[in-house]
């Protein structure tokens, strides 16, 4: 090595090298605060949605009070086999996933709708004022809807009501619609839809004032009509919001809407073939019979197919909509 190069190698040797850069701590105090503002949240789901799942040994115990909870005797599996053995399981579930599944698929179409139209109007005043109309029946007591059909299908102390009124009056057979099950799922949707249509629409019509004024403009552009932007701009972008809705829907779709069903039709047997769903079931086998232990086994069956269908469902978005997942 000739001396030249000795002294470079001394003076690349006695040079400082830089120091490394130091690492930078995220700030205790924004994270703390953070975990303040989720802490109610956090104890509500606690004592709330945690604590009473201690109470699921019900479901595996013939409860009774004196006994108590914990102090009940063990009985295995058979509040689960008195359920499904009593002859009116198949019957109650087929109920519960046909009108939820009606319920789920026309409340979605009805939002979509009613939100594609909301958008059409350019009236700023008229457009506050109709959704604000379609939006009120959300607020609507079960109750009140139920003396809504009553006055509507059976009148005032059951003396034909509007519908038969109209119905004569076209010449066309009357019905005694709180005798024949067989319109009740489609009487139901009807209800569901007014009373949910305007929420939802309020949903969606959130999502289309996210989308760019680009996109239509290009659309515009193109010579597309304004229903040909609405199906093939608006329709597909609010394909994520859709998504999210119908995970959410198809995880309850084994709780039926026990409020509006119950205050509807009652303890009205002959409307049970067509509208008796899970929850009218175990409330009225509570009511009636007290059996603690079936109603808890029925609940927790409810519980664990929700979950499996809402991780079925995420995991088919993901599988053939990924863009759109939830997860």
């Amino acid at each position: 090595m000739s001396a030249l190069q000795t002294r470079e190698v001394r003076r690349a040797a006695s040079t400082p090298k830089p120091a490394a850069p130091a690492r930078r701590h995220k700030p205790l105090r924004g994270n703390l605060w953070v975990g303040l503002l989720a802490l109610p949240a956090v104890a509500f789901f606690v004592v709330f949605a945690y604590l009473p799942m201690v109470g699921l040994v019900v479901a595996f115990k013939e409860f009774n009070v004196a006994d108590g909870v914990f102090g009940s005797p063990w009985n295995g599996l058979d509040n689960f086999r008195y359920f499904f053995s009593s002859g009116e399981a198949g019957r109650i579930l087929l109920n519960t996933l046909l009108l939820n599944t009606l319920f789920l698929a026309a409340t979605l179409a009805a939002g979509i709708t009613l939100a594609l139209m909301l958008n059409e109007i350019r009236g700023r005043f008229f457009k506050r004022v109709a959704q604000s109309t379609i939006f009120f029946p959300y607020f609507v007591s079960p109750i009140v809807i139920s003396i809504i059909l009553q006055v509507l299908l059976a009148g005032v102390g059951g003396s034909g009501g509007a519908v038969n009124d109209a119905l004569a009056g076209f010449g066309l057979p009357t019905v005694d619609w709180y005798s024949e099950p067989g319109p009740w799922p489609w009487i139901l949707t009807v209800v569901k839809v007014w009373q949910m249509g305007g929420y939802l629409s309020v949903i969606f019509l959130a999502a289309i004032t996210s989308i760019p004024e680009e996109v239509y403009e290009a659309g515009a552009i193109d010579g597309a009509s304004r229903a040909q932007m609405a199906w093939r701009i608006t329709i597909p972008l609010l394909r994520p919001t859709a998504a999210v809705l119908l995970v959410l829907g198809v995880g309850r779709i084994f709780y039926g809407d026990f409020g509006t069903i119950y205050a509807i039709v009652g303890d009205n047997g002959t409307l049970f073939p067509t509208t008796d769903v899970i929850d009218t079931y175990v409330f009225r086998s509570l009511r009636q019979l007290g059996d603690f232990g079936t109603t808890a086994a029925v609940g927790l069956f409810q519980s664990v197919v929700g979950f499996i269908l809402v991780t079925a469902a995420v995991l088919i978005q993901r599988r053939y909509a990924k863009e759109s997942s939830v997860l």
